[in-house]
């Protein structure tokens, strides 16, 4: 069973952004504490001589405006703890999903695949539970370690029986607090895990409803959606009501603890042992030694889903941060290095996909990565794109020396991400492309060069039959253009970004024959500029023309015995 924990100091450490408004919280909490025993002992000695008849109310009149003064700074309080909660919410959250974005990119399209859509529920809906926490529940732990120990020091130099009293009963709701909210943990994490399969779920029919439509199969998820959300429900009134539950046994025991104290000190009072100051100021301090304890129990598990979320950002957080450092060296210049394929194989569930794989991608050349669908091409790519880090063998730039003959070899391991995807056009077979125009999907490259791409890449054709020609409107993912359209797109962008390594996906996958004609005279084009080509292919048209021919293939993964 997971434990519970009020502070993980790990929040500190990712969200740093909080630190100060946490230290100010602290400082606040401190000032309240003060102004609460001012108030008590304030009111006591403002009612207890008029109780008693030794004062009339003018008498008493500077301690009521002392009072109103005390009042008001800790309303001041309580306002700049709840701005400053507020604040210190907003920034932890930004930059907690800030930081779980970065490192899901981090841990790779491999990492991806599998998590994506659990941790898009978490940096959306998941962390924007984390409010609660900073909002309520943490104000509340500094009081409670603040005003509680203060006003029971107080009261135990007024009365000590009383102090006795409370001692003993305190420890019974931090008791309860812990039993109960293990429960409550528990139904936390089954509301997060049930949110994240229905996030995933709906993520998934989402991008798959156009299929899914096209095949009169559209109302089918119905029944599966309707049961995960069934569930989702579930998990939540199981939270709620265990919050309930909680709440109403906080509240039961701190009204038990206030009672006791008061009776023994209505008892003290009628036979004459202790003073009506005294006995007042206990009275009106007793509640403050316990209601911080009620409110961080009840606080506590209306931040618990916030909790919960939290500790899933770190787990994500310290597995990309437990990745190998990676390199920092420049990449060197592209237009006369080789890249070697040093036996580079991953591993894929139970097989190698792709298995140990060897050969050199020369510069200016057509390189074709060959093999069957599922052998790993994709995944190959993804290791020279410095995605994936390969399970065996490596990846190394072996370049001429400037004095001679020999060789250098620098592993791309070795090479900064940034640098050396800068020298790298990738070109997949489903293009990213964001709503806006045209133009706005080139990246900010010229006219002039998209103009002489186009023409190349024959995407000029579609130009002149859009309604306004770089200014036509496309939708998010290139919605208004057709598959193939938005190959040569991205083809044109890949032509005219003049990177020295333009890698391919399929490039002709979706054409015609007259488009695939195109497609290969572009890429003729582009190797004649002296741009280095790596292509996954499997029509022979690509394969014709390529320099060389990698094959790429799958193996099982044979266990080794002692």
């Amino acid at each position: 069973m997971v434990s519970v924990r009020p502070f993980d100091p790990r929040l500190l450490r990712y969200a740093r952004s909080a630190r100060g408004p946490i230290a100010a919280t602290a400082l606040l909490g401190t000032v309240t504490a003060v102004l609460v025993l001012a108030q008590a002992l304030l009111v006591s000695s403002a009612l207890s001589p008029i109780i008693s008849g030794g004062a009339s109310l003018v008498d008493v009149l500077p301690t009521i405006g002392a009072i109103g003064l005390v009042f008001a700074c800790r309303a001041g309080c309580v306002a700049a703890r709840e701005a400053l909660s507020t604040r210190a919410a907003g920034a932890a959250v930004a930059e907690l999903r800030r930081r779980v974005i970065d490192s899901a990119i981090a841990l790779g399209p491999r990492w991806r695949a599998t998590n994506g859509a659990q941790t898009a529920a978490l940096a959306t809906g998941g962390l924007e539970d984390l409010r609660p926490y900073f909002v309520a529940f943490l104000p509340q732990l500094v009081l409670v370690c603040t005003v509680t120990p203060a006003a029971l020091g107080v009261i135990l130099l007024l009365d000590f029986w009383s102090a006795v009293i409370a001692l003993l009963v305190i420890p019974l709701i931090p008791l309860f607090m812990v039993l109960i909210g293990r429960f409550t943990q528990s139904a936390s994490d089954e509301k997060l895990a049930s949110m994240k399969r229905l996030s995933a779920q709906l993520l998934d029919l989402i991008s798959g409803l156009p299929t899914l439509r096209a095949l009169g199969r559209e109302r089918a998820p119905r029944p599966h959606l309707r049961a995960l959300g069934e569930a989702n429900t579930k998990a939540t009134m199981s939270t709620l009501s265990v919050a309930f539950l909680s709440g109403g046994v906080l509240e039961f025991l701190t009204t038990l603890s206030v009672a006791l104290v008061a009776v023994e000190v209505g008892m003290r009072l009628v036979f004459g042992h202790m003073s009506l100051f005294h006995g007042l100021a206990v009275i009106m301090l007793a509640p403050e030694v316990f209601e911080p304890l009620r409110q961080v129990g009840a606080q506590f598990h209306a931040s618990a889903n916030g909790v919960t979320a939290s500790r899933a950002a770190f787990d994500i957080i310290e597995e990309a941060e437990a990745l190998p450092p990676a390199g920092s060296l420049p990449c060197p210049d592209m237009s006369r290095t080789d890249i070697v394929l040093d036996g580079v194989g991953v591993r894929s569930r139970e097989a190698w996909a792709p298995s140990p794989t060897s050969g050199i991608v020369r510069p200016a050349t057509v390189t074709a990565l060959s093999g069957p669908s599922g052998a790993g091409k994709s995944t190959l790519v993804s290791c020279l794109l410095s995605d994936t880090v390969p399970d065996c063998g490596r990846i190394l730039l072996r370049s001429a020396a400037s004095g001679g003959s020999a060789r250098s070899d620098l592993p791309l391991s070795e090479v900064s991400p940034a640098s050396w995807r800068s020298t790298i056009s990738w070109v997949p077979q489903s293009p990213t492309l964001a709503p806006g125009t045209i133009l706005d999907s080139m990246g900010g490259l010229p006219l002039e060069s998209l103009t002489r791409a186009a023409e190349a890449t024959g995407f000029d054709a579609v130009l002149s039959e859009a309604p306004d020609g770089w200014n036509t409107v496309i939708g998010r993912g290139g919605i208004g253009l057709s598959v193939g359209q938005r190959q040569r797109l991205a083809l044109t962008r890949a032509l005219a970004a003049d990177s020295q390594i333009v890698i391919l996906d399929e490039p002709t996958a979706h054409l015609d024959a007259v488009s695939e004609e195109t497609i290969i005279g572009a890429i003729n084009a582009m190797r004649a500029q002296g741009r280095t080509l790596i292509v996954i292919a499997h029509r022979s048209a690509v394969l014709d023309i390529a320099d060389t021919v990698i094959d790429v293939t799958a193996a099982a993964i044979k266990e080794e015995r002692a």
